[in-house]
């Protein structure tokens, strides 16, 4: 496979302008409105929720739900790694959580409140398909570009998420302001949202499907029995590896600690503003477009900051960053110290992700002959973070009667633990000849 070939990065970043929609609008600026606003009209005011016979607190309920389903696709990735290795093209499976994911997001249409278990499955399913379809995504990155590009080359992709997303947020906002005058009603246009979240993660994502060439590892030999354990055994086997290479593990464990506090931040930030302040959706769409716009100059920004200083310092401001952010988070009172953290939190969202990426690439060990292995590694540990984060966060949630801001202040515990470990930790920056 030809390496820094314009038109596979074009493609391979084009998967971020797709699939970003519905970690903007689903997860982060119009689902979590909807959903607080239609369980209340369903069950009170109370924020008590029935579900399958259980009684939870609805924030706690909605971070359990991406908990379980970050669960599930920590549980089914390595399997269906493993099967698309066996395969020889992960394609198929790109494609696979793809079209479930979208499909999720049309069905939300019919979430209407009172079919709160419709509206938990489907929402667990849509974050499948996401998180499901990253593995085989990012495991690419090292197979289209050469290592003095990861950073640029990663950057770039987030930065068209950022980018994509906000161009329909913007029109979803649009619709939603304009409801009435379009002969809808603001719930009809809020549930349009979603559908046009489907469409366009289903379209895009078949560009870049269509367009990435096979891995240069499509002929890998495995045998019939023991092609479904294989992703847990090549998880296993870089576990193993990962004993003799004590800085690499150490950049994942503090990896696992901090990203745990970023995708929790993501997650719920909405629901904070919604909860806590009492904003409207109008005002909290507003201040994710502000967030999105900040994030695209924060990937770029702190990709300048890493070749200038390097990753390690790079990514350390911003671990202080977000552990500043959950402090003051705790005293936000008024709707524009809310807009403030928000900012902040843009500020540090793109580029926390995109050099933990790029970083984690650049780590490797040499000549690694299937990148896809340790990018499996890598995503269930993100995944795993990601569960222990969002339920610590319900957890606190169900036992405060929904007091989001002690929540949200235990997980400054998340980013000083990971900016601890993440101090012995040693990158160094590639020479720009180096393949």
């Amino acid at each position: 496979m030809e390496l820094n070939n314009p038109k596979n990065i074009n493609a391979w970043c084009l998967f971020d302008w797709a699939n970003s929609a519905y970690s903007l609008i689903i997860t982060v600026a119009i689902f979590p409105n909807y959903y607080s606003a239609v369980v209340r009209e369903a069950f009170g005011e109370s924020g008590t929720i029935p579900f399958f016979g259980f009684h939870f607190n609805s924030a706690a309920l909605y971070s359990y739900a991406i908990s379980f389903s970050f669960l599930l696709a920590a549980i089914l990735s390595p399997i269906l790694s493993g099967i698309a290795d066996y395969g020889g093209n992960k394609k198929p499976f790109l494609q696979f959580f793809t079209v479930l994911g979208s499909m999720s997001c049309l069905a939300l249409f019919f979430f209407t409140g009172e079919n709160i278990e419709f509206g938990i499955i489907m929402t667990v399913l849509a974050s499948m398909g996401y998180a499901g379809g990253l593995v085989f995504y990012n495991a690419y990155l090292p197979e289209i570009v050469t290592p003095d590009r990861y950073d640029a080359v990663s950057a770039r992709g987030f930065s068209m998420g950022y980018f994509g997303s906000v161009l329909l947020l913007v029109a979803n906002l649009a619709v939603i302001l304009n409801a009435e005058s379009l002969g809808l009603t603001t719930l009809m246009a809020t549930k349009l949202a979603f559908v046009s979240v489907g469409f366009w993660w289903l379209g895009f994502s078949q560009i870049t499907i269509f367009k990435l060439p096979q891995s240069k590892y499509a002929n890998k030999s495995k045998t019939e029995k023991n092609k479904f354990l294989a992703g847990f055994e090549e998880i296993q086997k870089v576990w193993r590896q990962l004993q003799s290479q004590v800085n690499i593990k150490r950049f994942l464990a503090s990896f696992f600690l901090y990203n745990a506090g970023v995708q929790t931040v993501i997650y719920m930030a909405s629901m904070f503003g919604e909860q806590e302040l009492k904003l409207e959706m109008p005002q909290l769409i507003t201040t994710i477009l502000i967030l999105q716009i900040l994030a695209i100059l924060g990937a770029w920004l702190f990709s300048k900051i890493s070749t200038w200083r390097g990753n390690k310092f790079s990514i350390f401001i911003m671990l202080v960053i977000w552990t500043i952010i959950c402090l003051v988070a705790y005293f936000v009172k008024t709707p524009f110290h809310f807009y403030s953290v928000a900012g902040l939190v843009g500020l540090v969202m793109g580029g926390i992700q995109s050099l933990s990426r790029a970083t984690y690439s650049k780590l490797l060990p040499k000549n690694t002959p299937d990148t896809t292995s340790y990018f499996s590694f890598y995503d269930v540990l993100e995944k795993s973070s990601t569960v222990i984060g969002t339920f610590v966060y319900g957890l606190l949630a169900q036992l405060t009667n929904g007091n989001l801001r002690v929540s949200s202040l235990a997980l400054a515990g998340f980013f000083i633990l990971g900016m601890f470990v993440f101090q012995s930790v040693k990158i160094q920056k590639p020479h720009p000849t180096e393949a």
